[in-house]
């Protein structure tokens, strides 16, 4: 295919030239995944072929674009709207997301546009009716975008089974992904299914340094509020800047402070993912229109939306992900050719060395990122279940087809069996309960048992679980600000105050599961307990990290401030090596303090942490409390720890693991997430949802059940499996030690330069157990003796 003269004439109109990706991918035939810089025209080269192909006409659905976010799929539809406009093509574009209107995607069923672009969730929801053949056996063309987003999650498995599915459905079709940021291109085409890879020129080096900053990044913390006058400067100097930050929380923290010294009264909003959706468009318009300075935003606006005045990002807190800061850095300047601009800020002195290995990676082209599992068998069961809705399958068809989404390309027999038992039955401990009895074989294909069953399973699609959040509204006047978590909720009573949308607000009431508040500026906050992005540093960043503290000859690349810390922390006990997990043992105020540098995120960290003060507790050393970071962990107790040896034991910290998970709260909130995507627990009824306690009541009492009853469930293998992996992070733990194979443990008379920040962190973690005892106790008999009762 190459470009018709109409559509150069357009170009050239524009005063444009095809890149040479553009129309490479033009010509492209079969799947195609292309790899491009922010900027450098990827969403139009994903449309060009479908709108080549289109001039002539097309009856019916010709291109499905597929993106992770539903702002996203409204700026691509203001961007296709010139080109159909200006070059009169006979295309209708619409959009297909949880926004759209009931009565727009009722017609979209039986009259769907030439183009269509929608989500993950909206897609599978699309292919469970029965007018899918229908809607989608026209379809020649699928649209990618931000693939790698995707592919980071369960999201990307659902729409890989949904590719599977559309492939049965319009044989032939093509799909083309789209991404700027790719670690392993290879892994990235594998995804899909398979397709030829299409790099396009990478562009020039990004203008990316640290913020240089009046006051030194302090000792702890995470807020980067000693920064605030440095970034308001450069707010000035730019014409549009992004404040990326990783937290909600943070993020309106620092937008309050932000907004307290910005005495020039500069346009400044405020953007994540917890706001109102009315709020949000109010900012994605006011950043369109170029009527805002800056906005402090989290992840919500890592990906896609082509803001082209935004010249600045400016990211606080160390990125802990070299491919996410690379993705930030291009919102900068939307010009192909031209250097994105960005600056960091650490938050605190040990990210300060994480910031400069980032800086080194982004420079060096060295991304991150973990090689994909097999596909999550929960997605599998939900889809199994949606299959049935839009109408009877044969289950070899079906495997067949599965085995054809890259994720499930290596599924067993043994595998898809299992899943559609559950899907059947709820599996062995839950098929006397007519509930679970969802599917039955007749003739040889399986169906729904009961038609009416499709309504609940569609209003439950998708493999989002995110903590139950609540409304939140003005008492009087009633607007709505954003939405808060049930369980911070929870725990307020009348009067207390938190932020929300960079306001004060006074807790009156919770009505019909809302919470009502006053506007109160002059009470200091509590806030908001967002779940956000908790995230920890990347294996690959960890490395690096440690290698630089390491290597003392090149500490010249850190400021002065640092490069001292660590030239004194090697005078009074030595620096983290390469291939050395380094520990210390020091008194501090009376306790006996343990210092571990494992450089393995905060959740890998802070499970070792919990695994290390059982085995204190077991061998009489009295554990008290602990903190964990990404880069080390502090247990503090009231014996010293002189031999780490046996606390760092793999076959004990295994089990010590299978023991701790058996009835803990991480393991029930995991198979509750488990359960949600599989279909066992549906949060959404006709007329009602259940409430996050309801959920989460359910789920521990079948998660009980099915451990005293059926402890080899589908669904508790699932569970075990993305706890390790997940929230636990202990495959992070077995990395750190073939990772750091040799132990150097230091006694110090003094608390160490590396184990000082440790101490001022926030959120520390007490221990229950012996230790509490027995200084209860010789606290009781010093008082005593105090009073000459002893």
């Amino acid at each position: 295919m190459t470009l018709p003269p109409e559509f150069q004439d357009w170009f050239a109109a524009q005063g444009w030239q095809p890149h040479p990706h553009q129309l490479d991918l033009l010509a492209a035939q079969g799947d195609t995944l292309l790899i491009a810089p922010t900027g450098g025209g990827k969403t139009l080269a994903g449309f060009l072929p479908s709108l080549v192909d289109l001039k002539d006409g097309h009856r019916g659905l010709h291109t499905l674009y597929v993106s992770p976010l539903k702002a996203l799929t409204a700026d691509i539809a203001r961007n296709l709207a010139r080109p159909v406009a200006e070059l009169n093509l006979p295309v209708r574009v619409e959009d297909r997301t949880g926004d759209t209107r009931s009565s727009q995607r009722a017609r979209q069923r039986v009259d769907p546009p030439q183009i269509l672009l929608t989500t993950p969730e909206s897609l599978a929801l699309m292919l469970s009716y029965e007018q899918a053949p229908q809607i989608f056996g026209s379809l020649r063309r699928v649209v990618l975008d931000e693939l790698h987003a995707l592919a980071e999650n369960k999201r990307g498995d659902q729409l890989m089974l949904c590719l599977a599915r559309l492939r049965s459905l319009a044989p032939g079709l093509t799909a083309t992904g789209l991404s700027a940021t790719v670690e392993d291109p290879r892994a990235l085409a594998d995804f899909m299914g398979g397709a030829a890879i299409i790099h396009a020129d990478p562009g020039p080096e990004p203008d990316i340094a640290m913020l240089a900053t009046a006051r030194p990044a302090p000792w702890s913390g995470g807020g980067g509020h000693y920064a605030v006058p440095e970034v308001l400067a450069e707010i000035r100097q730019a014409r549009t800047t992004i404040i990326f930050i990783n937290t909600r929380a943070q993020a309106e923290l620092f937008f309050q402070a932000l907004w307290a010294a910005n005495d020039d009264n500069l346009p400044i909003g405020l953007h994540h993912g917890s706001l109102a959706r009315e709020a949000r468009q109010r900012v994605e318009a006011a950043m369109a229109a170029g009527e805002l300075r800056a906005v402090v935003a989290t992840g919500s606006l890592d990906l896609g939306i082509d803001w082209g005045a935004v010249d600045l990002v400016i990211q606080v807190g160390a990125p802990k992900n070299v491919k996410r800061l690379v993705q930030r850095i291009g919102r900068a300047n939307h010009r192909y050719n031209a250097p994105s601009r960005a600056r960091i800020v650490p938050a605190n002195r040990f990210e300060v060395v994480e910031c400069i290995a980032a800086l080194e990676a982004v420079h060096e082209h060295d991304l991150d990122g973990d090689p994909r599992g097999p596909g999550p068998l929960d997605v599998l069961c939900q889809h199994i279940l949606l299959t049935a809705c839009a109408g009877p399958f044969d289950a070899d068809a079906l495997l067949a087809e599965v085995r054809t989404a890259g994720p499930y390309r290596r599924l067993t027999r043994a595998q898809f069996d299992d899943c559609l038992d559950f899907a059947a039955t709820g599996g062995y401990a839950l098929r006397a309960y007519d509930r679970w009895q969802r599917l039955m074989q007749r003739d040889g294909l399986w169906r729904l048992r009961d038609p009416r069953a499709a309504r609940e399973l569609r209003m439950n699609v998708g493999t989002i679980v995110e903590a139950e959040m609540l409304k939140v509204r003005f008492r009087r006047g009633g607007g709505l600000l954003g939405e808060v978590e049930e369980g911070f909720a929870a725990t307020l009573v009348p009067g207390d105050t938190f932020l929300i949308g960079g306001q004060t607000v006074r807790y009156d009431a919770l009505r019909e599961m809302v919470v009502e508040v006053t506007k109160q500026p002059t009470r200091q906050p509590r806030i908001a307990l967002y779940s956000g992005m908790k995230l920890a540093t990347s294996t690959q960043l960890s490395h690096r990290v440690q290698a630089l503290i390491g290597d003392r000859s090149r500490h010249w690349v850190l400021p002065p401030d640092t490069a001292d810390w660590l030239a004194l922390q090697e005078k009074i006990s030595t620096l983290p090596q390469p291939g050395v997990l380094l520990s210390e043992s020091f008194p501090f105020q009376g306790k006996w303090h343990f210092a571990l540098y494992g450089f393995a995120g905060r959740n890998a960290l802070q499970t070792l942490s919990l695994l290390m003060t059982k085995t204190m507790e077991d061998a009489g050393l009295g554990p008290l409390g602990f903190i964990a970071t990404d880069y080390a962990l502090l247990i503090w107790s009231l014996d010293a720890v002189t031999d780490p040896a046996p606390l760092l034991d793999r076959e004990a910290l295994r089990a010590g693991l299978g023991d701790w998970l058996g009835g803990n709260a991480v393991m029930k909130r995991t198979f509750k997430n488990v359960a949600v995507i599989s279909g066992l627990i549906q949060r959404n009824m006709p007329g009602q949802r259940k409430s996050g306690k309801q959920a989460t009541f359910s789920s521990d009492i079948l998660y009980d059940t099915l451990r005293r009853y059926d402890p080899d469930h589908l669904l508790l293998r699932i569970t075990a499996d993305e706890a390790r992996r997940g929230l636990v992070d202990f495959d992070r733990i077995e990395e750190m030690l073939d990772h750091l194979p040799h132990h150097d443990h230091r006694m110090t008379g003094r608390v160490t330069p590396l184990a000082a920040p440790l101490l001022l962190e926030y959120g520390r973690v007490p221990i229950t157990g012996a230790g509490r005892d027995r200084m209860a106790e010789a606290e009781a008999q010093a008082l005593m003796a105090e009073a000459g009762l002893a």
